[in-house]
């Protein structure tokens, strides 16, 4: 199978011949956004996502997350609701989920019922409240991919 740069330095594989039967999408890691501005935080997110073998990208604003998902858009999003930046966790959440679709996890520390009924819109696949374990945080990331992956279809 021949590999094609994207952008980022993501490799995506182009069909040949011989592996036409091969589904593409099967050779690309899970993508998470991980949106999360306390820097051990989002390097322990990081660590654990990386080492279950999803691609991960660390990004700490909404502005960023914004930015990110407009050059590459994840799979999923695991968005913090306390950021730096004009947007909070909500905010940025609800933006991409209307302009691309995206369903986020919440992780934070902030999930009374006001918090969730303003994430409601956005559709959340998950609550992660700090602080979690990273065995929490993976049955967290896998049951939003399989939420997720049933809605879609």
């Amino acid at each position: 199978m021949t590999e094609l740069a994207a952008p980022h330095g993501r490799r995506r594989p182009i069909p040949t011949k011989a592996a036409s039967a091969e589904p593409v999408a099967a050779a690309l890691p899970t993508r998470i956004l991980v949106v999360e501005d306390d820097f051990l935080i989002s390097l322990e997110m990081e660590s654990t996502l990386t080492a279950a073998g999803f691609e991960v990208v660390v990004v700490g604003s909404g502005e960023e997350a914004l930015d990110s998902a407009a050059a590459d858009p994840p799979d999923l999003v695991v968005m913090d609701i306390r950021l730096s930046g004009a947007m909070d966790g909500i905010q940025t959440a609800l933006e991409l989920f209307r302009i691309y679709g995206l369903r986020s996890v919440f992780a934070t520390a902030h999930s009374d019922s006001d918090v969730r009924a303003r994430a409601a819109p956005a559709e959340p696949l998950g609550w992660l409240v700090k602080p979690y374990t990273p065995a929490s945080l993976l049955s967290a990331i896998r049951s939003a991919l399989r939420s997720g992956s049933s809605s879609a279809g």
